[in-house]
């Protein structure tokens, strides 16, 4: 497929021919959606800890004798109901990692960059900063691309002055092609790349990369 190549001021350069097995398939909403409850799950600490009553401080005798005196039952001061007793039911440390084949998450990457092509929200730049990286130019650039909502900034290779000048720009993520994911595609409302980034995902998600090698290494015919 074509993609327009724009400059700083929002005016068209160039067309670049992209891959169409990353930026003109047909998304798979399921997976997609798959992909992103990953990412979330697998963001979790599961680091939340409470005290089963065999855990807290306390006796574990019974408080009274069972009979005789006309009252409740009641044993350990830990128990549950008891104020300072251990929990019933409480969370203990767990992982909340889930798991996709690779052919899957793949498929969730090119599925949102289709989506963001489609949909015109991927703006290819010529260079996002015009001149010294200062957040302001960078603001004018992205004023001058409509861009002021949830904006995903894509760079061929990890720019370090590109992450400074934007980092004030609290509704701007910044980051090199090959750290895209689902979750920040999907809540980015504008997606900008340079030509350099396009490339990479091209070579990360496109031809031979759409499915993982199997069997090994192919051994050489005698």
């Amino acid at each position: 497929m074509k993609l327009p190549v724009i400059d700083s001021n929002g005016s068209q350069l160039r067309e670049i021919d992209a891959a169409d097995d990353v930026f003109a398939i047909e998304p798979n909403a399921g997976v997609v959606h798959q992909a992103y409850v990953m990412h979330m799950a697998n963001r979790r600490a599961g680091s939340a800890h409470t005290l089963r009553r065999g855990e807290v401080a306390g006796s574990s005798g019974k408080t009274r004798r069972q009979k005789g005196l006309g009252r409740s039952r009641q044993g350990s001061i830990r128990a549950p109901h008891r104020v300072g007793g251990g929990s019933a039911k409480g969370p203990k440390p767990r992982s909340f990692a889930k798991r996709m084949p690779r052919q899957m998450r793949r498929l969730a990457i090119r599925s949102a960059l289709s989506n963001h092509a489609g949909g015109g929200t991927l703006s290819v730049v010529d260079g996002i900063i015009p001149g010294e990286a200062k957040t302001r130019n960078v603001k004018a650039s992205l004023d001058a691309l409509g861009a002021d909502r949830r904006v995903l900034l894509v760079s061929g290779e990890h720019d370090e002055a590109l992450q400074r000048a934007a980092r004030n720009l609290d509704f701007v993520t910044v980051m090199p092609a090959a750290n895209l994911n689902v979750v920040d595609l999907v809540n980015a409302h504008r997606l900008v790349m340079t030509e350099d980034a396009v490339r990479v995902a091209e070579s990360l998600w496109g031809g031979e990369h759409q499915r993982p090698a199997r069997g090994g290494v192919a051994k050489e015919a005698s």
